[in-house]
């Protein structure tokens, strides 16, 4: 969407400009080991579909603006179906009717210092970028400032919310050559009161707005697990 001129001033509810650059609150929900567990809905328009979704947070430098997991999909139609054009696609392992899919992301937290809320890699403008921000309600406040400078000066140390990007880096325990692709990322909202997650992926080449909606595991951290699969 077109980029309103706006004018160059942090909005209320956050906390004003940011000469510090703090990181975004240390969230015990976002730490390493804890699981998350919801859906993408991967619908088309030809077809109504959506996947369970589990994901691991393996490691989280809130000083540097990173973090790294791991995503398993389940429900995913079998290898012979043709979704590559229409979906974000991971790895199969074929389990009946059904496939089983894990890929390794790595995660950008938009701090103001690290990174901004302008992607500028992965074929994202900062339009696609404000389109997809947006998507999340609680990015209206800090929607003025984003357009002026990608969100460079605005303070997120104490804003509820964490916002990042979400991209996945290669295929768990298979080759690269079973014919799905992960060029696409996510963009992530992530609520610091209750550990819920939202998402959209952005592939220019796959549906759009494919939502990704996961809650926090409270059940302990035990379970899925990273170092169970051996790397190919």
């Amino acid at each position: 969407m077109p980029v309103r001129v706006v004018e160059n001033s942090a909005p209320s509810q956050v906390s004003g400009a940011n000469p510090g650059h703090t990181s975004p609150p240390a969230c015990t929900l976002l730490s390493v080991g804890q699981a998350f567990s919801g859906t993408q809905n991967v619908s088309s328009l030809q077809k109504d579909e959506a996947w369970r979704v589990n994901v691991r947070i393996q490691g989280c430098d809130l000083d540097h603006g990173y973090l790294c997991g791991t995503m398993e999909a389940l429900n995913v139609p079998m290898a012979d179906t043709p979704v590559a054009p229409i979906y974000s696609c991971y790895l199969v392992f074929i389990l009946d009717a059904w496939a089983w899919v894990v890929t390794f992301w790595e995660g950008e937290i938009v701090d103001a210092k690290n990174h901004t809320f302008f992607t500028g890699k992965w074929e994202a403008t900062s339009e696609v970028d404000i389109r997809h921000w947006t998507k999340f309600p609680s990015f209206s406040p800090l929607l003025s400032q984003v357009e002026v400078d990608g969100g460079r000066s605005l303070d997120l140390s104490s804003y509820p919310h964490i916002f990042m990007r979400w991209k996945e880096q290669y295929f768990v325990n298979v080759g690269t050559d079973c014919g799905l692709t992960i060029a696409g990322f996510y963009y992530v909202c992530f609520s610091c009161s209750d550990g819920s997650i939202n998402g959209f992926y952005y592939d220019p080449n796959s549906s759009p707005f494919q939502k990704l909606e996961l809650k926090s595991n409270h059940e302990g951290r035990s379970g899925f697990s990273f170092s169970s699969y051996e790397l190919q």
